[in-house]
């Protein structure tokens, strides 16, 4: 069985996708017998994230990062994220002539856009000399695949995510003390997530919203008739999803969305936006409804059938996940120079996944 690096600025105790992606596929290659190290923020020193202080980056050399990585002696390593660390492995990969994968999680042009006055281009620039140097780029959906060929990106591979069928599940729906319809949306409250578009909506029942982060005071503080449960884990989080009737995902830039497939896997249809994400998940499969009217999409959810979605979120595992995780890493050459391999390409140079 292979030994696998994997380095990430996102880990335990942030609570966000990629920590819960990256921590699920870990603990899925560990069952297939494959040894993990995971190379993160808590082996050193840190500081806050500017503009989100809940994160903290790590403060090393790629002397420090490359040590852990010689020491944990890997046929293979994968650098998850773009931030401090992974910019310092891939400067001591290349600079030791060490092949290694990436994955795309995060749409950092739009998020610090978003917060600051900067270019979008000019982080897709640094964002394309981050994984274009990789033996392979992971992405999530086919949708993001195409988008990120057309701005460049290559070697691009598919990745798709898994859920945790067992814990996400149906249940009788707990009484919460709320008047239903349950509309539900779950996550980081943070201004890329987009809640005001679910929070604004004129929609029956009763808006429930599950998460934290350094938006929750200011959009407490606008839609008072809204349900702020801060957040939740584990089987505590799974009878709240089991408990809504529709769950509504606002985002316009997630990359993927392991919530949205949490909430199918517990029975519970799902409202978004036709954007990547929803699009690749659902699809033309009576699950969900996308609509660039998101209350209209809402309101039409509730008609959906629960089994239905149940049986559509049972397609993803997370051992069918890291078992193509596992395959994209094999043209990365355990040792000596890098060993290109080309990526599935379609006509036209769109990305098949």
């Amino acid at each position: 069985m292979s030994r696998i690096v994997i380095v990430t600025d996102a880990w335990h105790p942030q609570v966000n996708g990629v920590v819960r992606t990256i921590d699920a596929l870990r603990q899925a290659l560990i069952e297939l017998d494959h040894t993990v190290v995971v190379i993160a923020p808590d082996a050193f020193p840190g500081m806050p994230l500017p503009t989100y202080p809940e994160i903290r980056m790590a403060v090393a050399t790629p002397w420090q990062v490359g040590r852990r990585i010689r020491e944990a002696r890997p046929d293979f390593v994968h650098i998850a994220t773009e931030g401090p660390l992974g910019w310092l492995a891939r400067h001591w990969c290349r600079r030791h002539r060490r092949s290694f994968t990436t994955s795309y999680h995060t749409r950092f042009p739009e998020y610090l856009s978003a917060r600051v006055p900067v270019r979008e281009g000019w982080i897709y620039a640094l964002l394309r000399m981050f994984h274009n140097a990789g033996e392979a780029c992971m992405v999530a959906t086919p949708s993001l695949g195409r988008e990120l060929s057309e701005r460049g990106f290559r070697h691009l591979v598919p990745w798709t995510r898994g859920v945790d069928a067992e814990t996400f599940r149906p249940r009788p729906k707990d009484d919460l003390g709320l008047k239903r319809p349950i509309f539900l949306s779950v996550g980081r409250l943070a201004v890329e997530k987009n809640l005001p578009a679910f929070l604004s909506l004129d929609l029956p029942g009763s808006k429930v919203v599950i998460g934290d982060g350094p938006e929750r005071a200011s959009l407490e503080a606008a839609f008072p008739e809204a349900h702020f449960l801060g957040a939740r884990f584990g089987d505590d989080l799974a009878r709240l999803f089991a408990a809504a009737d529709v769950f509504v995902f606002p985002s316009l830039t997630d990359t993927f969305g392991n919530v949205v497939l949490e909430a199918l896997a517990s029975g519970v249809p799902v409202a978004a936006f036709p954007v990547t994400g929803p699009i690749d998940i659902i699809g033309d499969a009576p699950v969900g409804v996308l609509d660039n009217d998101l209350g209209h999409a809402a309101r039409a959810a509730l008609a959906l059938s629960p089994e239905a979605c149940r049986a559509h979120a049972l397609g993803f595992t997370w051992k069918a996940s890291a078992g193509r995780f596992l395959a994209n890493l094999m043209p990365a050459e355990p040792s000596g120079l890098p060993r290109r391999s080309k990526p599935a390409q379609a006509a036209g140079g769109a990305l098949r996944l």
